[in-house]
């Protein structure tokens, strides 16, 4: 009996088979890029949270040779510039939290433009590379009141603990918080060889205190 050489038609189904909307492995939302839109004018008393996100692929930030290259940087910018003020810092694997202060009119921009060019141009020195080092622009928060002060002091300088759940009382070495002078259990540091200048608006020299000292066991929120 010879075998027929028709070739039956199989039922189309709306089921299994062919490509179906929503299929595969979903994708991640993309981080969301800080908008590209004037940024509100900045006054002289107040001081502002600045964040810088670094590119992806590159070593942590806190490595052995990028965060020297990084206080080096913010050290050569305090020595050179009394017009943008970084008061206290914290470098973290892929980005940087800064507490800043500026005169009045643009130098919040220049200042900060200026600093980013120079920490781009030190992690791209030790890492023998060229090319963007920061994937955005910097997202900037002004500070207006002592309360906000406050909390951002202790997200700024506890933020390791964000990433390292054992790090209950430790200082982190890769932050301004050796210099810190409002930690509640310990005794004020003088700012000697510190990278960063002193405070000189109200509400980071005093205002903030109104709340209540910062505990080197708190956790930022």
């Amino acid at each position: 009996m010879r075998r027929s050489k028709a070739q039956l038609a199989l039922p189309l189904t709306s089921g299994w088979g062919g490509k179906r909307a929503g299929a595969g492995r979903p994708r991640l939302a993309p981080r969301p890029l800080v908008p590209h839109q004037p940024r509100p004018a900045h006054r002289a008393s107040t001081p502002e949270h600045l964040t810088w996100r670094r590119v992806a692929g590159l070593p942590s930030l806190r490595g052995a040779e990028v965060f020297p290259a990084i206080v080096a940087a913010l050290d050569a910018h305090r020595a050179a510039h009394s017009a943008f003020r970084v008061v206290h810092f914290s470098v973290q694997d892929d980005h940087l939290h800064l507490i800043v202060e500026a005169a009045a009119g643009g130098a919040l921009r220049v200042g900060a433009q200026g600093l980013g060019v120079r920490l781009a141009r030190a992690i791209n020195r030790v890492l023998g590379r060229r090319g963007r080092v920061f994937d955005d622009r910097y997202h900037v928060r002004p500070l207006r009141t002592p309360r906000e002060v406050r909390f951002a002091l202790a997200y700024v300088l506890h933020n390791f603990k964000k990433h390292q759940r054992l790090a209950a009382t430790r200082l982190d070495p890769c932050s301004s918080a050796a210099w810190f002078d409002g930690f509640r259990e310990l005794s004020p540091v003088p700012l000697d060889g510190a990278p960063v200048h002193p405070p000189h608006t109200w509400l980071v020299r005093l205002g903030w205190r109104r709340h209540g000292l910062v505990s080197v066991r708190e956790r930022p929120a």
